[in-house]
């Protein structure tokens, strides 16, 4: 069996205090990369992963920033250049999931989500490839969703933020590519996870399980192992790709 190693490699990972980004962030760790761990409220939680990530003998350290704030997303990512001397990998996890329907849908609810799942990825690159390009190297990865793809009813701000992620992707994979930086997506379906307790409450609801031909909804450690795979060598000839992650709810190429 192939082991995976990022032994000499820094991630950054936003919104890692807890659920898939908690998740990708042990995952990269365990597989020997230091990690930065990004949050913006949960300072508590975001301490919890640091010091799990120290005891796996890799180094760890926590950020606060507003991914809508652009200097905010830059002075995170000049940290981790400077606190672990490079960044190879970029995972942008960090992102809200919040109902509206579209006539009750307010002027912030839309600016938040958007500010959020799609200019704070656009900040994050910004900030990162200057520092990859320098390197000569780098691996970007973009957490979307199964609803960038085929749509989510009273979540459509939350389903376009998602689609655009997509659409980034595949816009800077073949931007990138002649400075050996990889940008790849991965769409996950549903998993348990903080986010979606509510929606899950009562036991997994039937009407998700029957959309879902693997019978279960994901959990986190499904979504980073694919993450881990984007991350490493073993998907060095694979850019402008899409990872679908959902148990075989959303069949697309």
């Amino acid at each position: 069996m192939t082991q995976i190693s990022l032994e000499n490699k820094v991630a950054l990972v936003t919104g890692s205090s807890r659920g898939i980004g908690r998740a990708c962030a042990l995952m990269l760790a365990e597989a020997g990369c230091s990690v930065l761990i990004h949050f913006e409220k949960s300072e508590n939680a975001a301490l919890v992963t640091c010091s799990s990530i120290e005891k796996l003998g890799v180094k760890s350290a926590c950020f606060r920033a507003d991914m809508r704030n652009r200097s905010q997303v830059k002075d995170m990512v000049e940290f981790a250049a400077g606190e672990f001397g490079r960044v190879d990998i970029l995972v942008n996890n960090a992102g809200v999931w919040e109902k509206a329907a579209i006539e009750k849908m307010t002027e912030e609810d839309l600016r938040k989500t958007l500010e959020i799942n799609l200019n704070g990825v656009f900040h994050a690159c910004s900030a990162v490839v200057p520092h990859m390009k320098r390197q000569g190297s780098g691996s970007i990865i973009n957490i979307a969703s199964t609803a960038g793809q085929r749509g989510e009813a009273f979540y459509s701000h939350y389903a376009a933020s998602k689609a655009a992620l997509i659409g980034l992707t595949k816009s800077l994979g073949p931007e990138l590519a002649p400075h050996n930086i990889r940008v790849n997506c991965v769409a996950p379906g549903w998993v348990r996870t903080d986010m979606s307790r509510e929606a899950l409450s009562g036991g997994e609801n039937q009407d998700v399980l029957r959309q879902i031909p693997l019978g279960r909804v994901g959990r986190p450690e499904e979504i980073a192992g694919c993450v881990l795979f984007l991350a490493s060598d073993l998907s060095s000839f694979v850019t402008g790709e899409i990872l679908n992650a959902n148990g075989g709810a959303v069949l697309c190429g």
